[in-house]
């Protein structure tokens, strides 16, 4: 039987060829756990689910892998609004998405769920990659990525930068272009954080997920 998924880059089905023989590397962004799961969470992964189980039926030698982000701006300020401590409130959301996955039956084809906080070393590890190429610069203890030096950022979505604007877009009026996101944030006092060569701080939301796969998967996976 020939496997054909729909290429986001080209917008039309292909015949899938996994990059290592019948070996396939399946990552799908998994859960900010500030808050329990909805149905257009429970959605994305029944339909990622769907595809890891028919390609393991088809006899592909699957490893998926869902992380979640457990330290983030909304787990921080929701964990303020409660008096928690942001890891104890996101290891408790984590425990009830795990219970709803389960009563869905697709927390069993998940072989990881990696934690953001489980990889800072290698988030910071990156970003030192990122600086060194000028993909990224410092403002302070911050550090954002330069979105006009990556000419291709909007190719996925074929979306124009301007269509971005409520897309995890930190307002700072430091930062050299609007669209540029923050790769790590410095800690305010008392605040939730881990030591880096840039002082105390914590991963931007979007720097955990690449940081995550290049670790299990190398730099690049199959879907």
């Amino acid at each position: 039987m020939v496997l054909r998924l729909f290429n986001t880059m080209s917008k039309k089905k292909k015949v899938f060829k996994p990059l290592k023989g019948k070996k396939v590397m399946m990552f799908v962004c998994g859960q900010t756990v500030y808050d329990d799961a909805h149905l257009g969470h429970a959605k994305n992964y029944v339909n990622a689910d769907v595809t890891a189980r028919f390609l393991r039926y088809l006899g592909y030698k699957l490893h998926y892998i869902q992380n979640i982000t457990d330290v983030d701006d909304k787990i921080i300020n929701r964990a303020m609004e409660r008096g928690e401590h942001p890891l104890k409130l996101a290891e408790n959301f984590t425990k009830r998405f795990f219970e709803d996955m389960e009563h869905l039956k697709v927390k069993e084809t998940v072989d990881e769920y990696p934690k953001s906080t489980d990889y800072i070393p290698q988030i910071v590890d990156q970003i030192k990659i990122l600086l060194k190429k000028g993909y990224a610069y410092v403002v302070d203890s911050d550090i954002y990525f330069d979105v006009s030096k990556f000419k291709d950022y909007t190719k996925l979505s074929r979306m124009k930068l301007e269509d971005l604007k409520n897309h995890r877009i930190e307002p700072d009026q430091r930062k050299r272009n609007t669209y540029d996101f923050s790769l790590w944030k410095s800690a305010k006092p008392g605040e939730l954080s881990w030591e880096s060569p840039y002082g105390p701080g914590r991963p931007g939301w979007h720097i955990e997920d690449t940081a995550i796969t290049v670790t299990i998967f190398g730099p690049q996976y199959d879907i």
